[in-house]
Order: structure tokens, then sequence, then C-alpha cells
């Protein structure tokens, strides 16, 4: 488990990091279904690529960790799923977007689950086995 959690931390991570790129260089038109938005949303698009980019290296940078901090992966896993509940929101609102953008939705409240439930496999396999004797001493004194 502890491996699966370091791969799809590392995937998650490249694939932000990657769309953060193409939306940091091509702005709105990295955007399927718009057109032209202007340049105050063009420079919104950039600046939120930039931001997105940030997160996937956030992603590769847990993973990299040893053991992969559980604490990291729920928050970045709690901010993929703030992002899906905005999309909900949005289609609240203003009605369904460009099929893409529904696939990205259902990714988005899918995988923060999954990434939830493998949080703490990495601390769990490298932790010592408390009753294991192997691992503790047998000239260890209990704490006062």
């Amino acid at each position: 488990m502890a491996r699966l959690l370091k791969w799809l931390l590392l995937i998650m991570g490249a694939v932000c990091a990657a769309i953060g790129v193409l939306h940091l260089a091509l702005g709105i038109d990295s955007v399927p279904g718009e057109g032209s938005a202007g340049a105050t949303v063009d420079s919104r698009e950039r600046y939120y690529g930039a931001i997105f980019l940030g997160y996937g290296l956030a992603w590769i940078w847990a993973a990299r960790q040893s053991p992969i901090p559980a604490r990291a992966v729920r928050r970045l896993a709690g901010i993929c799923l703030l992002g899906g509940l905005g999309r909900i929101l949005s289609i609240a609102i203003h009605g369904w977007p460009q099929w893409f953008q529904v696939v990205l939705t259902a990714t988005e409240l899918a995988l923060p689950p999954l990434f939830l439930l493998l949080a703490t496999a990495d601390e769990r396999a490298t932790a010592p086995a408390r009753d294991d004797p192997a691992t503790t001493p047998s000239d260890a004194q209990p704490l006062p």
C-alpha cells in the first residue's frame, strides 16, 4: 500500500504540475471550450496556472519524503476535494460545463477518498512494530 501511495502521489504531482505549466504558458487558450476572454481573464488563468504548478510540486515533495507524511497527503487531498466541490457549486449556479470539465469534477471528487484511505500507509509501513521483540531492545526500560 505504501508503494501504491508513493506512485499515486507522484502521478498526481506530475499531472498537476504539467497542467499548471500548460495554463501558465497558454493562458485562456488552455481551457477547453473557452474562446477569447480578454486580458483580465487570461492574466488570472496564467496566475492560477502558477499556483497549480506549485500544487503539483507539493504532491511530488510529499511523495519524496520518507515516510510520506500522512498530514500532507490529507491536506493536499482536501484541497483537491474542495476544488471538486467548487465545481459542483458552479454546476448548481451556472449549469453543466464543457464535457472535459465534468470528467475533471468526477476525478476531483473520486480521488481524495482514495488518498485519505492510503494517507497513513507509508507511516505504518516504516513504523517499528510495537510488539515485535526484534525491534524492541530487551533491556529497554519503560518510561516513568
